[in-house]
């Protein structure tokens, strides 16, 4: 690897482009994976076969283009999303990291920047450095939170073009209030700053926890993100959207490149949007597990975060790599998020969920007895 390493620094690369590294978690063959905020419920045998059937009806046009507007998608997800939300408001890409990346690639580039406030999702400088647009990290309390008013004079004093906020946040799994959002949103005005919510995780928010969606109208340079990657079970079919004021999905339209959303693709998407009940039905389940890790990390004199996700951001751990590979060995993967103290899980299913907790707690019981 080194090898070509030293081959591509030779090589006339982009000088933003130099010395960075590709986005990725660690990916291992252990038998309890609970790192990359998957949905770890299978798919049910009845949505598999529909979305098969539909595969298999679009196979036989295959020699064909897709719809290159997608039409029948854009109507399925604005009936799902409801708030008033018409398909025209609609896009969708493959998977929502192109989302952000086609909004960057429209509204950001070479002059313009992006502020974003970590920690929060890794991948939003690493979209911010392919489109050449200037990153701005800004600053969150000790505790992580984000206020409105903290937020909002960050907005006012870098005058950005684009705002990411994540809600609920990556990895801390906290929801912003819709007093982030509408701040944000009017501290931009100066500088007609894109405000983009990422509601990736948008369906395992707590009862009576709000969507931006709520805030759309009359809100033109506000943009919602979704994805069918983590409530629906189809992370590997690669299918994110957005909701948007008309304007801006006809902006994204001059950046996306020609049949962006293959027929397979749309097929999979418009099949299970036919089953949102039954891939929906595993949500409760989750949200369950996720406050129970809250509980049992709370117990064992962990701090763990408030969680509005399907995963869990805890500290008060003395050495998180050491738990790190200890969870590893009993063939269990957590993520390592690089901040001092702390480690992140996904909310698993009900025996997964059970074998991380048991094991954890052994293995701060065997930090405990050694000291």
């Amino acid at each position: 690897m080194s090898d070509v390493l030293e081959r591509l620094s030779k090589l006339p690369l982009r000088e933003n482009l130099r010395g960075l590294q590709p986005y990725g978690a660690p990916q291992l063959d252990v038998p309890i994976q609970l790192n990359v905020n998957e949905n770890t419920h299978p798919l049910p045998e009845a949505v598999s076969r529909a979305i098969a059937d539909e595969v298999f009806a679009a196979a036989q046009r295959l020699n064909r283009y897709p719809d290159r507007e997608f039409v029948e998608l854009r109507s399925r997800l604005a009936d799902y999303l409801g708030h008033d939300v018409n398909a025209d408001q609609v896009w969708a890409a493959n998977g929502s990291n192109e989302v952000l990346q086609q909004i960057l690639q429209a509204f950001g580039g070479p002059g313009r920047s992006l502020l974003s406030f970590p920690p929060t999702y890794s991948m939003y400088p690493l979209l911010a450095s392919g489109t050449d647009t200037t990153y701005i990290a800004g600053a969150r309390a000790d505790d992580f939170q984000l206020t409105a008013e903290s937020a909002a004079a960050q907005v006012r004093a870098h005058r950005p073009n684009i705002v990411f906020l994540c809600s609920p946040n990556n990895p801390t799994g906290t929801a912003l209030g819709q007093d982030v959002v509408t701040a944000v949103y009017d501290a931009g005005q100066e500088s007609q700053a894109i405000v983009v919510v990422d509601e990736a995780y948008a369906e395992f928010r707590h009862a009576g926890t709000p969507s931006a969606l709520e805030l759309l109208p009359g809100r033109e340079r506000l943009i919602v993100s979704r994805t069918m990657s983590k409530a629906f079970s189809l992370a590997g079919a690669r299918l994110g959207y957005l909701a948007a004021a008309e304007e801006v999905t006809a902006a994204l339209r001059l950046v996306r490149l020609p049949y962006h959303l293959s027929a397979v693709t749309q097929a999979t998407a418009n099949a299970a949007l036919k089953h949102v009940g039954a891939l929906l039905a595993n949500v409760e389940d989750i949200k369950i597990q996720r406050d129970r890790i809250v509980d049992e990390l709370t117990r064992m004199g962990l701090t763990p975060a408030a969680s509005d996700s399907n995963f869990v951001f805890f500290g008060g751990l003395e050495s998180p790599s050491t738990v790190w590979s200890g969870l590893v060995a009993k063939g269990i993967l957590v993520r390592d998020v690089g901040i001092p103290g702390h480690l992140r899980v996904t909310a698993g299913t009900e025996a997964e969920t059970g074998a991380f907790l048991r094991e954890l707690e052994a293995l701060l019981e065997q930090d405990r007895a050694g000291r």
